[in-house]
């Protein structure tokens, strides 16, 4: 196949492929629009020779009146940072993050919530009946699930509830186990979700239970603890995949950040990689140490950062098809824009041109990529 373009020398599409695959991902949006044949050759290049890959989106919310939120996004496809410039968001309270792709805002009155692909679409929905202050929150097939994290006025630490998206309407559960209860906010508690579960770990003792939104039952408690020398840790989930990430030695004097694989039927651990020494030290925080450390996790791919500050470095690491991860670390381009009065929060989704089409449709979304 060849493509023509007016009088010019004719590309063939093998070749065309090749050169679309250096081309960032953002500019093969217009590209796709040139012709069927420009579209269908996107289209190959993208599936056969630089697929899409898991971008890192950090909002950044002015925590001063309009609260105004800034993105940028990092496409390690084509090793970009993009600054995405969108319509202001209603406000409801501090924006916060969950589970790698989930965003939300909670007050006394509204829930707001976000968790597409680009955060294009929010439903904002009444808040639910217990008021909280710090809980985890969660979306499994097609619910949002808010444990824990109850203001001191209420009577039930251990609260559980569930809006059911279909009906819109909010359904009391059985609460969380009693012995989560002096750890039961999102500060303490490292979440997981699964096609169906609700994986809830405690960060400092690695006990785990499990949730159904179905059932609306709990289940465990579990043991994530593959090495006695763990003093810290924190779960994810993608494509399939349950991982642990385990500090290992103390606050003071880490000696280790080990990965490992976990299975979801018994929770028996895989180890699958080790953090290199040299990444350590930039994810250490000069108050916090690593305890203050978060991960956001899609696809093939993980980020991880300090969530108690503006991280100036990224560490990430790729799970590779044959075992074992590779690991990089680069420098975080929104730095230059953060301040003491910005919330900072982190997402972690596939974005395929599909997701960036729509998106880019959008009237007042613009994408630009930062040099």
């Amino acid at each position: 196949m060849a493509i023509i373009l007016d009088d010019e020398a004719p590309i063939h599409g093998d070749v065309l492929e090749v050169i679309l695959s250096h081309v960032p991902l953002v500019d093969l949006v217009p590209a796709s629009c040139v012709s069927k044949s420009w579209s269908r050759a996107i289209t190959s290049s993208l599936r056969c020779f630089n697929k899409p890959k898991p971008w890192l989106i950090i909002h950044t919310q002015c925590t001063r009146s309009p609260y105004h939120i800034s993105v940028h996004a990092y496409d390690p496809r084509s090793h970009v940072w993009l600054e995405i410039s969108q319509p202001s968001i209603k406000y409801v309270s501090a924006l916060r993050s969950s589970h790698s792709n989930l965003l939300y805002m909670l007050s006394p009155s509204k829930l707001s919530f976000s968790f597409d692909p680009m955060n294009v679409t929010w439903h904002h929905v009444d808040a639910p009946r217990v008021w909280r202050t710090d809980p985890i929150v969660a979306h499994i097939a097609g619910s949002i699930v808010i444990a824990g994290g109850t203001s001191d006025f209420e009577d039930d630490p251990l609260a559980v509830e569930v809006y059911n998206m279909e009906t819109r309407t909010w359904e009391t559960c059985e609460s969380m186990p009693p012995i989560l209860k002096d750890s039961a906010a999102s500060t303490w508690l490292s979440i997981a979700t699964t096609g169906d579960k609700l994986i809830v770990a405690e960060k400092f003792t690695g006990v785990t239970h499990c949730f159904d939104p179905k059932t609306k039952n709990w289940a465990g408690p579990y043991e994530l603890r593959p090495d006695p020398r763990i003093f810290h840790s924190i779960i994810g989930f993608s494509n399939d995949r349950l991982t642990l990430i385990g500090m290992i030695g103390d606050a003071e004097n880490v000696t280790g950040v080990k990965i490992w694989k976990v299975n979801t039927e018994n929770f028996e651990c895989e180890k699958m990689g080790e953090m290199p020494p040299a990444l350590i030290k930039k994810l250490k925080s000069e108050t916090f140490g690593v305890s203050s450390v978060s991960v956001c996790l899609a696809g093939d791919y993980a980020y991880m950062y300090k969530s108690s500050e503006m991280a100036e470095e990224i560490v990430g690491w790729e799970f590779k098809n044959g075992g074992g991860l590779r690991w990089w670390s680069m420098n975080n381009a929104a730095t230059g824009d953060g301040n003491r009065s910005e919330r900072v929060v982190f997402t972690c989704s596939v974005i395929g041109l599909p997701d960036l089409q729509r998106a880019m449709s959008l009237e007042n979304r613009k994408f630009a990529v930062k040099l």
